[in-house]
């Protein structure tokens, strides 16, 4: 069925023309409302890419996926401090309070006054990391040109290891559909694996 469905899908060249974009703002709508696993989207259009014949593939995978995050990130910086800034809040400061836990955001003050903007590069790297080190940015007043320098290599370090991820996996088997699969394995063992770890830890410390 899945090969069917493989053999019937448009040349490589209209993939290429909706894929990039159709990636382009998914990784940007799931950086500014983070509910789309974003992570999945780039290893499976790493996946994609390993086995299309044009040499840069990858590398405009690359390039498309750390812009979006950036521009996401940014414009969600941007909404918070509106928040910041107005007497009554926002809906995004709302947004992004209500998605980092009381400790997470302790912890993220705590360690981005220790390491400054160091912080932004490992936030995009664990999970469920970015919201409170954010929020951490909000709180602690730095400008958005000061997060913006910090958020550049976090975007770029988390596109090229999701799209590690992605390559690894494309890489184990001939057929593309295979190589998703396999990518979308890793990406929720990598992304979910250590939450699954601190709820075991925790029910066993219970």
């Amino acid at each position: 069925m899945i090969q069917e469905v493989v053999r019937q899908l448009p040349p490589e060249s209209t993939q290429q023309a909706v894929g990039y974009p159709s990636l382009f703002l998914l990784v940007a709508l799931g950086s500014l409302v983070p509910v789309v696993p974003t992570g999945a989207l780039v290893s499976s259009a790493a996946v994609v890419a390993l086995h299309q014949s044009s040499p840069f593939a990858l590398l405009i995978v690359f390039a498309v996926a750390s812009a979006a995050a950036f521009l996401g990130d940014v414009c969600l910086y941007w909404l918070g401090q509106r928040g910041v800034r107005s007497r009554n809040g926002s809906k995004w400061l709302r947004t992004i309070r209500d998605r980092a836990a009381p400790e997470r955001l302790a912890q993220a003050q705590r360690k981005l006054d220790e390491h400054g903007a160091v912080v932004l590069v490992l936030s995009r790297l664990v999970p469920a990391g970015r919201i409170p080190v954010m929020l951490a940015c909000l709180l602690g007043r730095i400008p958005l040109r000061r997060f913006a320098r910090g958020d550049v290599p976090a975007c770029l370090a988390w596109a090229a290891t999701y799209q590690l991820i992605g390559i690894l996996g494309g890489s184990l088997f001939p057929e593309p559909w295979q190589g998703v699969i396999a990518a979308l394995g890793l990406t929720l063992l990598v992304s979910g694996g250590p939450a699954a770890w601190r709820k075991v830890r925790a029910r066993f410390g219970d």
